[in-house]
């Protein structure tokens, strides 16, 4: 008897996204190692914290997989990215790969729907959540960086955020959680 809960299409999906997820963390600590060398180790702190992020998610996801009865299969995954330029080059494009995962997410998503899914549905909606703060907290260090004055920040400024980032919070607060009492 077949007792997998996960459509093949699904099943390859959810796959795919486990291995992007992979990726990800494979390209946070590469940009953490990049960043200590520089001699940011605030900044690569908090990069090596968000690898381990994304290899939780990876976990959640090839859990999930394993509950409803599938196979998950553990792909290789692409090197990282050169190292970046300077740190707007590295904000940006963690920036850039956090759309691209949420794009990922919201097709496994669609998928869902169309197979009239609704555990997975039901399991993802946590990872569309997610992407919210992942792009809220790509779009802070951008923002965090450009108040530092960007390519021509001071190294006292830069020392600075190096600071903040070595002690910032792993989260951030969301849309959904505001109040006209605490609207961030």
């Amino acid at each position: 008897m077949n007792t997998n809960r996960l459509s093949y299409p699904m099943q390859q999906a959810l796959i795919k996204q486990m291995t992007k997820e992979a990726h990800a963390a494979q390209i946070f600590l590469s940009y953490g190692c990049w960043a200590d060398g520089e001699g940011y180790g605030g900044i690569a702190n908090f990069l090596y914290r968000h690898a381990q992020e994304e290899r939780n998610h990876m976990t959640k996801l090839m859990r999930y997989i394993l509950d409803r009865g599938g196979v998950p299969t553990i792909e290789a995954i692409p090197a990282p990215p050169q190292n970046p330029q300077n740190l707007t080059d590295a904000f940006n494009k963690i920036f850039e790969h956090e759309v691209d995962n949420t794009t990922a997410i919201y097709e496994i998503v669609n998928l869902s729907l169309e197979e009239k899914d609704w555990a997975t549905w039901n399991f993802m909606q946590w990872f569309v959540k997610e992407q919210i703060e992942e792009e809220k907290l790509a779009l802070e260090l951008i923002d965090k960086l450009k108040i530092a004055g960007g390519d021509n920040a001071t190294d006292e400024s830069l020392f600075a955020l190096d600071k903040a980032l070595e002690e910032a919070p792993d989260s951030v607060s969301l849309p959904q959680e505001a109040t006209a009492d605490k609207p961030s």
